[in-house]
């Protein structure tokens, strides 16, 4: 298991290698994906169609604006693992209102690998093979978002802003640091509730530091790689989430929540929906609670065109369900995704709990 283990490592730290190479261009479709997993394993149990209807400390992520929903301080955390728990993705969150019309938020995400095998220098200038020469390292991706949130004169709608901070590090090989701004709106009439995310309105930058000395060593272990210096600049294009939820209450005890988003790219992708102009995901989430104690959660969403092997495309989708318990200010909830494996995702079970300060009171 050990050796299977250290094999992953190795195959990850290739790929690693690769990134630096190709991650920080001016502009790129992918850059900062870890970004864009999500939060909260009630959100995955909705497959992410939250955008309209958060309301609590999860919103500085998902959408500011329902931050101002807040009665009081919450916490939240979550732990996931992807890639046979080879990368861990954690992420906390912190909220509390200001006022009665306005909220603030904090937020930090990590998702990172950690003891990668560094086998680059295994071999000595003999030729011989010295296990001692082998090291570990890190890489990490850090996100921290600032969020404020307010509500406007218009009865029902308020409106958010997050100032999010980047850092990313490989080893001791390349760091970056970048900034960018989301903004975000929602609206409540009734049983209805709207919501529009805007992530990356800025462009969202990163600037890379490279050791050159460290690279040319680790592009020199690859046979065929480019060993001229990436370019230190990278760019995240921006990204549009619009969503409409409604609730349907029966009995009293009984209540459905569904949502619809749709998730806009503005580039060419995969998506089911692509142009050369922007590409669209669309997700449905669906919530069933019983006296806002327990609750039952399923959604769909990353539908893809996915190419085959002979060369045929079809049409692959993400799959999750949830369950969660909340009771006196303390919820606990529990995502599976990617049910059945109809995606080109990996699955993965996502563990969170929000704690409301009003439990101690």
């Amino acid at each position: 298991m050990l050796k299977i283990i250290s094999l992953k490592k190795n195959v990850f730290f290739v790929l690693l290698i690769v990134s630096i190479s190709v991650s920080a261009q001016t502009v790129r479709k992918y850059s900062n994906e870890f970004m864009n997993i999500g939060v909260d394993a009630a959100a995955f149990g909705m497959a992410n169609a939250v955008v309209a209807s958060t309301n609590d400390v999860n919103s500085g992520y998902w959408n500011p604006a329902g931050l101002v929903n807040l009665e009081d301080k919450q916490l939240s955390l979550m732990h996931a693992s992807y890639f046979a728990n080879i990368a861990n993705y954690d992420y906390a969150g912190f909220a509390m209102p200001l006022d009665d019309r306005s909220a603030v938020g904090l937020s930090v995400i990590r998702f990172g690998v950690d003891d990668i095998l560094n086998t680059t220098q295994l071999i000595d200038e003999q030729g011989n093979i010295d296990y001692n020469r082998i090291s570990l390292f890190s890489t990490a991706d850090y996100g921290i978002t600032f969020s404020y949130a307010r509500k406007l004169p218009l009865d029902g709608l308020n409106f958010g802003m997050n100032a999010k901070v980047i850092r990313r590090v490989i080893g001791d090989f390349a760091s970056s640091w970048g900034f960018g701004l989301d903004a975000a709106i929602q609206f409540e009439t009734g049983e209805w509730k709207f919501g529009i995310m805007a992530r990356d309105i800025t462009t969202t930058f990163n600037a890379w530091s490279i050791d050159e000395e460290q690279f040319a060593t680790i592009s020199g272990a690859v046979e065929g790689q480019n060993q001229e210096l990436p370019e230190t600049t990278e760019i995240t294009i921006p990204k549009l989430q619009i969503g409409a939820a409604r609730n349907f209450v029966f009995h009293y005890d009984f209540e459905l929540l569904a949502e619809v988003d749709l998730n806009f790219r503005f580039a060419e992708t995969n998506d089911i929906i692509s142009t050369s102009f922007t590409s669209i995901d669309p997700a449905l989430g669906l919530q069933f609670g019983y006296i806002d104690m327990i609750f039952v959660r399923a959604g769909l969403g990353n539908f893809q065109n996915i190419k085959q092997l002979d060369g045929s495309e079809s049409v692959g989708f993400q799959p999750n369900i949830g369950v969660g318990f909340k009771y006196k200010g303390i919820q606990v909830d529990y995502a599976l995704t990617d049910i059945g494996d109809q995606s080109a995702a990996l699955y993965s079970n996502v563990f969170s709990v929000t704690l409301d300060w009003s439990i101690f009171r």
